[in-house]
This record gives structure tokens, sequence and C-alpha cells, in this order.
């Protein structure tokens, strides 16, 4: 089993090409060739996730973040991307990332936190011919703003979710996982009366009282990309070594304090 051989299962699914052009998706560290005999999957690649792929036996990890993301003008040790990349090298650990390709491909990111909502009627929010960012459905029985924060903070198992003014009823919901502010007037123009989605700012919850919009996390509304891809490549190789790591639960950087 080489590097080139789990790159090809995952783009096959979720093509390198249809990522967004700022992202780094692919292969981040490492040599296509190079013999693999572990894959360990995780939502962000740190230092101390690379020592956990070492320790069990694996010389791949594969994430949905990308290592490196914007330029790099130093690696050293001391800082957390140059943490990672340093122990990677010195390991022979290979680094492959799902980004934005993941995310906008039916079964990906956005079309995962559709199914944990029980929409109906799933379509991309943002269609490119059968691909795109965002998804936007039905819910099963309307519900009014309100009801709509319980139910999204149970299906999601949130202690917390920021939001702007309670609309009377919500019926298409539309959602984004990640950044998804710069597509809130693309869920406006679907027809969605709640738009889900993460990292909105506060100038964005002045809404005109037609959409509602919820931010329940990055991490949170991504997260659940691990098991896919986990899912993914234990299918195609069955009898080969991959595994999630075992800090998942704790790996997200972002705390809450709850009173």
């Amino acid at each position: 089993m080489t590097v080139k051989d789990i790159a090809s299962v995952i783009e096959a699914w979720a093509p390198l090409g249809i990522q967004e052009e700022w992202d780094n998706s692919g292969l981040v560290i490492g040599n296509p060739e190079d013999e693999v005999h572990g894959v360990l999957v995780a939502f962000d690649c740190t230092a101390a996730l690379v020592r956990e792929a070492v320790k069990k036996g694996c010389d791949m990890i594969v994430t949905h973040h990308p290592l490196i993301f914007k330029g790099v003008r130093r690696i050293r040790s001391g800082e957390c991307v140059g943490d990672a990349i340093i122990e990677a090298v010195r390991s022979g650990v290979a680094i492959y990332a799902a980004h934005t390709n993941a995310d906008k491909v039916p079964e990906g990111v956005s079309w995962a936190m559709a199914r944990r909502l029980g929409l109906k009627d799933v379509n991309v929010l943002c269609d490119e011919g059968g691909f795109g960012l965002g998804a936007i459905g039905t819910l099963e029985k309307p519900m009014s703003g309100e009801e709509a924060l319980d139910y999204v903070a149970s299906r999601f198992s949130l202690e917390t979710i920021r939001y702007s003014a309670p609309v009377p009823e919500i019926r298409k919901v539309a959602v984004l996982g990640g950044s998804g502010a710069s597509e809130i007037e693309a869920a406006r123009r679907s027809g969605a009366q709640l738009f889900i989605s993460a990292d909105i700012s506060y100038h964005h919850f002045f809404t005109d009282g037609g959409l509602m919009l919820m931010d329940i996390g990055h991490f949170e509304s991504e997260v659940e990309i691990v098991d896919i891809l986990f899912s993914l490549i234990r299918k195609n190789f069955p009898t080969f070594a991959v595994l999630k790591t075992e800090e998942l639960d704790r790996s997200n950087p972002v705390h809450y304090y709850v009173k």
C-alpha cells in the first residue's frame, strides 16, 4: 500500500480539482510512492497527532484541515505548525488533507449536517454542477425559531449556539460546515428561513427578519467528516490498518465557558 493508493480513493470521491482556489487540499507532506502501513484519520494535524500516529504504527495521517494552509515563511519549533511539520518530516509521516473538496461533494460535510438534522429533499446550496458548498433541505415538519434552537442543540449535542433574532416559522434549512458567512445571501436567495454555519461575525446577525442565522461552531459543524473519511478508507481497504485519533473529542481548540 502506498500514499498514492490512499490518496486515489479519497480523490475519486472528492476530486482535488473542485477545491476552492485558496485551499490546499491533497498531499501536504510526503512522497506519493512511499509505502504505508497504517493511516490515522483526524480533524486537524498537530505535533501531538503525529506522535500518536507514530505510536500506533501509522505512517500516514489524513485530516480535514490542511496543516499548511497559508504561506509558511519559517519552520521552527515552538510554533504549532512548525512543530507538526518538524515531527512529520523527522518521523517520515505523510500528511494528507481533504478540505473544501470534501465540503463540496454530496455526502460530504454539509450533507452530513443535513442528514443529522433529518432534512428532506436535500440539494446543493451553491450548485456548481452537482457539487458545491452547502446544502439545503426541508424539515419533516415546520417549527418556530425557538423550537429550532432546541432541535439543533439536541441534534449536534451543543451547549451553546450564537443566533440572530428567531423567525416565526422555519420550513427550509440551509447548512454549510465551517466558515460559511460568505454564503448567507445564497441561503437567503434559496428561500431558507434558517442558515446554520460557523464563524459568523457580529454584523451578519443584523438580519431583515426573513432569515435566522445560527453559528454552531466550526469544529462542531464539520467534525463528522472524520467518520466519513475513516469509513471511506476502511471500505476500500477493509484489511488495512485504518484508525481514528483517540483525541478527537478533546481536539477542538475553542473552549466554552457555560455558567
